[in-house]
């Protein structure tokens, strides 16, 4: 019986421990073939951004800049990274009076954004840059999200994709290719 007890407290005491495994997303490699990208989720509120070579880490940085879920894209150089963003919260409408136009504040959200290796933010996009107020209606929105990048989440469509040139290609829905550059 005191075997029984000891091994449940010790249970209840590691297995919460245990149970916060780490959790990374899928590695990406980039254009070249040299180095692959992933982020790890190491508990509640912390993160590493991760860029790998052949042979182990090349950098890494105690940052949170996407959720495992998220699509991660490495420069040729191995130094950038592009992040796109395919689930989304929506935007939420400026405190005060109504405006013109700001029945799609819901599309003013950030969908990409471009991190060096030490996780400072280089540059973003928001939805409202790749589509216009005629395309938004394209967009899937769900109660608190939106789904916008085709060959994900469900939407038919090709996939974000890296060219030989090491440019970043996808496609928001109902739009023409968009292109991000290193």
């Amino acid at each position: 019986m005191r075997l029984t007890a000891a091994l449940c407290l010790l249970l209840c005491c590691v297995a919460p421990s245990a149970l916060a495994a780490e959790r990374a997303s899928r590695a990406r490699v980039s254009a070249n073939g040299l180095y692959s990208v992933r982020t790890v989720d190491t508990g509640v509120g912390t993160c590493r951004l991760e860029m790998l070579k052949e042979n182990g880490p090349l950098w890494s940085a105690d940052v949170c800049v996407g959720t495992v879920d998220d699509l991660y894209f490495a420069s040729n150089d191995g130094e950038k990274v592009w992040v796109l963003y395919p689930l989304v919260e929506k935007g939420k409408a400026p405190a005060g009076k109504k405006k013109r136009g700001s029945g799609q504040s819901w599309a003013r959200v950030m969908v990409a954004a471009q991190f060096d290796r030490a996780g400072q933010k280089l540059q973003e996009k928001r939805l409202t840059e790749l589509m216009t107020t005629k395309q938004l209606p394209e967009v899937r929105q769900m109660a608190h999200h939106l789904k916008w990048l085709e060959g994900t989440l469900g939407i038919p469509g090709k996939g974000p994709r890296l060219t030989d040139a090491g440019v970043l290609e996808f496609e928001p829905v109902g739009v023409k290719t968009q292109r991000l550059t290193f």
